[in-house]
């Protein structure tokens, strides 16, 4: 009863306040003097029917004018691709764990995506307070880690693929959360298994060396159980890795933190952009999964295609 009571306090602690009437800042036009197209001429994925579709950000919690304004570009691209549900991966709110932290790094900068039912998906990270789990609008059962399969409509039920996103907690790595990794991919009849994480297994960047650790702990459950894609933060850049053992790792980290001329270019890299802040749209058609990154001004840094594999 005790800890039950405790859990309650702690959600109220955090619980979130909506309102408000606070003014998003305007967003800029370009970025370095380059103009973007507007959505329908800049959108790179098909739209197929049944597809399921998502949009992936990253250190985005600051509550300045740049995380607005990628919120800006994922409200217009939306109204061209509509996705109903948020990866964010990590650092979701920076140095902040009062109610009102919560209100000016997440719920003023998304407020008009929350209006609309979109929901958001989140895993820790090194800048998260550790409560941060029993946030209701991060949709995470109130568990560190967790896994869920998105709902689609029924013709998405139909036609869609089958996709399960495995929600892991990088920040207390233990062999409780290993074992689980392993039995959850293992039992997951899901054709697109897809972990998401705060600190990434492969990196160009500066977390290069201690990503190697975590990769010695997750890589091998990813490649034994058919993983295709992964999506981690952490380094404040776009990354995408060309195929290591078979699957694509992306880096999405600069929803709302930057570090320009990060990208230490290795043979790892596939394409990367460390000149402005970015997000990511994404969608899975059948055996495919298709790809975009674009910045806070609407302008494409990257797109394309992988393939599922078996």
């Amino acid at each position: 009863m005790r800890s039950r009571l405790l859990g309650l306090l702690l959600l109220a602690a955090i619980a979130p306040a909506c309102g408000g009437g606070e003014a998003p800042p305007s967003p800029a036009p370009s970025v370095e003097g380059r103009p973007a197209l507007p959505p329908s001429e800049e959108l790179k994925l098909p739209r197929k029917p049944g597809s399921l579709r998502f949009a992936v950000i990253g250190d985005s919690g600051r509550g300045h004018r740049p995380q607005y304004e990628v919120s800006a570009q994922m409200q217009a691209f939306r109204r061209e691709f509509a996705y109903d549900f948020v990866l964010m991966l990590g650092d979701n709110i920076y140095e902040g764990r009062t109610p009102e932290d919560y209100r000016k790094k997440f719920e003023l900068p998304y407020k008009p995506l929350l209006d609309a039912g979109v929901k958001f998906y989140a895993v820790l990270g090194n800048h998260d307070e550790p409560r941060q789990h029993l946030y209701p609008l991060f949709n995470t059962g109130g568990h560190r880690y967790y896994t869920f399969k998105p709902e689609q409509t029924p013709l998405g039920a139909v036609a869609g693929p089958s996709v399960r996103f495995f929600m892991l907690d990088t920040e207390n790595l233990d062999v409780a959360q290993i074992l689980w990794l392993r039995r959850e991919l293992a039992t997951s009849k899901s054709e697109w298994k897809i972990p998401v994480f705060h600190r990434p297994i492969y990196t160009s960047g500066r977390y290069a060396l201690p990503a190697q650790r975590f990769r010695r702990l997750l890589e091998p459950a990813f490649v034994l159980h058919g993983v295709s894609v992964a999506f981690a933060g952490h380094e404040h850049f776009y990354e995408r890795t060309h195929p290591q053992k078979g699957i694509v790792y992306f880096i999405s980290g600069a929803a709302g933190s930057l570090r320009r001329g990060d990208i230490r270019r290795t043979g790892l890299t596939a394409a990367a952009f460390d000149q402005d802040f970015s997000f990511m749209l994404v969608e899975i058609a059948g055996d495919d999964l298709y790809f975009q990154a674009i910045t806070r001004t609407g302008a494409t840094v990257d797109s394309g295609k992988i393939a599922r594999r078996r």
